[in-house]
């Protein structure tokens, strides 16, 4: 049985393998890891399919693969190993991964771009002479348009609302085209000339990073607002209750805090917690609250989601924390934790970082940054007393949250800091 790359994810059709676990002769059982695959979206094993000997391997690690490559091949358990087998092809090159995904082309003249749709029943579709004739004279096949009728009978508004589909897609696409830059391409330098270089490929994780990146800021008018919160009986009740939540298994952090006074604002600022659809011409207000919170791992940037923050104690909080950092530096984060997010974290004062200007994760519309704390004196009760400081950057699509809104919602948020009540400390 040869086993193949199965597709990995939407929108993702080709990888790279970090590691083999097997070899030939090993024998495996069913859903046993055999290679550890990074794609765009993550870092994934790939378990068996079956129980068996393995045969051959056609793959190693570092070797770019795509959707529906051999990797590797299995013979039954007991099976006789077949006598002197031909040698079996290299992989393909790794400029020429198999099935990888085509770069977008430009929207060419014709007919308008076909829409997926589910499959439908076999047999022509159920229509009017009417309808049937106007879908013929506008070439359009009736049996990709969803017939809302009983029966799935199509109607007049489903052939219409079908095309507006069409043009709603084709105009993204021209749109797309259009703001492409027409930037000459980049002269090549040849840099050894100075002196020794290295050349590192960049993984699928750090191109998707990069591309990422790029749409943002190109896409996104983007205002970042700033303040400071003043975190000094955070910082206490941190040391005081650090025992108790150490015998729970788990350590209580500054971040863990601010999640929890962050969804008490988002729950009154929903336009904060939204995303623009795809047409850009509505809002999508999210009634969770599925924090992305951004992990700094030696493979990038990666930012897995803790969802239902709004549901859980501090403690649970500290506990997601602490796994979902673990998952992302141990390269264990699947494709699903990095979905759902409806407001993103970056809190880099563990690095020692202060102001920063966080780049929104799209399509998300805002995300909060948190610096690194510091001793500043404060005037309070007619004197100037030791506070310790935190920074907080709200950086925030100008396209729907406009400047009073992002102004409020961060004066609530220190606020909510500030006024953090010792009892949701307490376990």
């Amino acid at each position: 049985m040869d086993v193949k790359l199965p597709k990995l994810a939407e929108g993702a059709d080709a990888g790279v393998v970090v590691t083999v676990f097997v070899k030939v002769g090993d024998t495996v059982a069913l859903n046993q890891p055999l290679l550890e695959i990074e794609s765009e979206k993550a870092t994934a094993p790939l378990p068996s399919p079956g129980a068996g000997v393995v045969a051959a391997l056609h793959v190693k690690p570092g070797d770019k693969i795509g959707v529906g490559q051999k990797l590797l091949t299995l013979r039954p358990p007991g099976a006789a190993a077949p006598a002197a087998p031909a040698a079996e092809p290299e992989s393909p090159p790794a400029s020429k991964p198999a099935a990888a995904a085509p770069a977008a082309a430009p929207v060419a003249s014709g007919p308008p771009p076909a829409i997926e749709e589910p499959a439908l029943p076999s047999g022509p579709p159920a229509a009017s002479p009417s309808i049937r004739r106007l879908a013929k004279d506008l070439g359009i096949d009736l049996a990709k348009v969803r017939g809302t009728a009983r029966g799935g009978r199509i109607l007049l508004p489903d052939l219409r609302a079908y095309i507006a589909r069409l043009e709603q897609l084709a105009s993204r696409n021209m749109a797309a085209t259009a703001a492409a830059p027409e930037r000459p391409a980049a002269e090549p330098v040849d840099f050894a000339k100075w002196g020794p270089v290295t050349i590192k490929p960049l993984t699928p994780l750090r191109q998707t990073i990069s591309r990422r990146m790029a749409q943002s800021w190109e896409t996104v008018p983007r205002v970042t607002q700033f303040d400071e919160a003043d975190v000094t009986r955070l910082m206490e009740w941190r040391k005081q209750y650090a025992p108790a939540y150490e015998q729970k298994g788990t350590k209580l952090t500054l971040t863990a805090f601010v999640l929890k006074a962050l969804v008490e604002v988002l729950a009154r600022h929903p336009g904060i917690n939204a995303s623009l659809d795809a047409t850009g011409q509505n809002l999508v207000l999210k009634a969770y609250y599925h924090i992305g919170i951004a992990v700094d791992t030696e493979a990038g940037l990666m930012v897995p989601v803790i969802r239902d923050v709004d549901k859980k104690t501090l403690v649970e909080l500290s506990r997601d924390l602490e796994d979902v950092a673990r998952k992302a530096r141990d390269r264990k984060v699947t494709v699903d934790d990095l979905k759902g997010g409806s407001f993103t974290l970056s809190n880099q004062g563990g690095i020692g970082g202060g102001h920063f200007t966080p780049i929104i994760n799209l399509p998300e519309v805002a995300i909060l940054g948190l610096g690194r704390g510091a001793v500043k004196p404060v005037w309070r009760e007619g004197a100037f007393q030791p506070r310790t400081l935190v920074p907080l950057a709200l950086s925030y699509d100008h396209r729907v949250i406009d400047g009073g809104q992002a102004a409020r919602f961060v004066v609530e948020l220190v606020q909510a800091i500030e006024r953090f009540e010792e009892s949701a400390v307490q376990l």
